[in-house]
């Protein structure tokens, strides 16, 4: 083996013996796989999403994925391949991929082990209803680390995709001008109210949601997205009303009857006032707590990688204009102590 080999080698072993473990690698920073020292292939990381994706196209990641692991439909395997399409697909929350990716990352099935990323992989499915991920993870403990490139919000992708944008504008001409700022605009037109809501409903809302230092349309935003002013709605979780509250939101925010129209929906402006404060004014950050839990929120530092919720925040999001910030009182609570280190990608800094 020539020298230069032999000092790679040396090198990496260096390398695994610093981490402990040759088997919590995180995922290469190159755009090609790399060959490991167990002999078995790291993936490369997912590539920046340039443009939306819908759901459509996430099933066929997974899709494309499952065929490629096992050799399906004639094709040959490639587990590289089917493991960076899992991973692109669990980037946007598809839980049924991060399970499948987790189950190659702890099996080897291809690739390189990584019990440490598995970990969070198995979570973020078992999070969503995963019963199988649930099952593997209470054997392997919690998951340690940081969060695997697997897990990344695509959003935070944009800051990336704007920089090579304007790289290439700079390039075409040395007379460009700085682009506009695109600060979140906390002083939007205020859309008009959604066109199923009680008239009734969008007067109390408008009346009362100032008492809570809340807009009025983001508050309808919210109503329309949990229940479609549905004051009886009751979700497979327990959530009720037209705020959709779990019983123990409401006891929390003082509600007692929580099917009442008027305690539910002040019960939801109590919650809603609180996140506020939490999350200083980001409603990208409150709209995924008010979905996903607080608790998720700080764990995943910012929106958390299940489908459902990732869909929920931009609903809210679009619903209410397009508002990113609002203003909060920071006497309800203290800020989330992760707030410093929250990946907020719509912020300009």
């Amino acid at each position: 083996m020539p020298a230069a080999a032999w000092v790679r080698v040396v090198l990496l072993l260096m390398l695994c013996l610093a981490a402990s473990s040759c088997s919590t690698t995180v995922w290469a920073q190159s755009a090609e796989p790399v060959l490991t020292l167990d002999g078995l292939p790291r993936p490369a990381e997912p590539p920046l999403e340039r443009r939306p994706v819908v759901p459509a196209q996430v099933e066929g990641w997974r899709m494309e994925a499952k065929r490629l692991e096992f050799g399906e439909g004639g094709a040959p395997r490639d587990p590289v391949r089917a493991a960076e399409l899992y991973c692109r697909a669990a980037r946007h929350g598809d839980a049924e991929s991060q399970y499948n990716l987790a189950w190659m990352l702890t099996n080897s099935r291809g690739i390189e082990r990584s019990e440490a990323q598995a970990a969070h992989l198995f979570a973020a499915a078992a999070e969503q209803g995963f019963k199988q991920a649930a099952n593997i993870l209470a054997r392997m403990g919690a998951p340690r680390g940081p969060i695997p490139a697997c897990l990344r919000s695509p959003d935070e992708d944009r800051a990336e995709v704007e920089a090579l944008i304007a790289t290439e504008r700079a390039a075409r001409t040395a007379a460009s001008k700085t682009r506009p700022s695109q600060q979140a605009n906390t002083a939007i037109t205020a859309p008009p109210p959604p066109r199923n809501a009680p008239e009734v409903l969008v007067r109390f809302v408008q009346l009362v949601a100032p008492e809570y230092k809340l807009e009025p349309h983001l508050v309808l935003a919210f109503i329309a997205t949990e229940s479609g002013f549905n004051a009886s709605a009751v979700s497979p979780k327990n959530a009720q009303g037209l705020m959709q509250l779990i019983p123990e939101t409401a006891a929390r925010f003082g509600v007692r009857n929580i099917l009442d129209p008027t305690q539910n929906v002040r019960g939801g402006m109590a919650y809603l006032r609180w996140l506020m404060a939490r999350y200083q004014g980001d409603v990208v950050l409150v709209a995924a707590a008010y979905n996903a839990g607080e608790n998720a929120v700080d764990r995943y530092l910012g929106v958390p990688p299940y489908a459902e919720t990732r869909q929920y925040v931009w609903k809210i999001v679009s619903a209410a204009g397009g508002l990113l910030s609002h203003p909060f009182d920071a006497q309800v609570t203290a800020a989330a102590t992760a707030m410093p280190l929250m990946h907020r990608p719509w912020v300009v800094r």
